[in-house]
């Protein structure tokens, strides 16, 4: 049975994504809306809402999607980038599975917006 969870499913293979990374634990992959010329995000496969979802059992997992969201920007040239979270839908979450973004590429500036 497929799960209804956007990010779930990309996991599972059931939607393409144009992937990045992948291991037991995290996968990473490129935002089909990038909101600067690099955007990707780093998901942990285990499905959790978002930052107000995870204990204190999560904080290796959510350690190793931010430890990769880094040196997934590296690698791709922005090692000056934004790491965002979002938690809840009025901080603009859209999809609840806990994701991080990685943007860079570009000045960004300070309030977002």
């Amino acid at each position: 049975m497929s799960s209804p969870c956007l990010f779930c499913r990309i996991v599972n293979g059931e939607i393409p994504a144009k992937k990045l990374y992948e291991d037991d634990d995290v996968f990473a992959f490129w935002d089909i809306s990038p909101q600067a010329p690099k955007h990707f995000l780093v998901i942990p496969k285990k499905h959790l809402t978002g930052p107000g979802a995870f204990s204190a059992e999560d904080e290796a997992l959510i350690g190793k999607v931010v430890r990769i969201g880094a040196e997934l920007a590296k690698e791709n040239g922005v090692e000056q980038c934004r790491l965002v979270m979002n938690n809840g839908a009025d901080a603009g979450q859209t999809v609840f599975h806990l994701h991080l973004h990685v943007l860079g590429g570009r000045p960004m500036s300070w309030p977002p917006g």
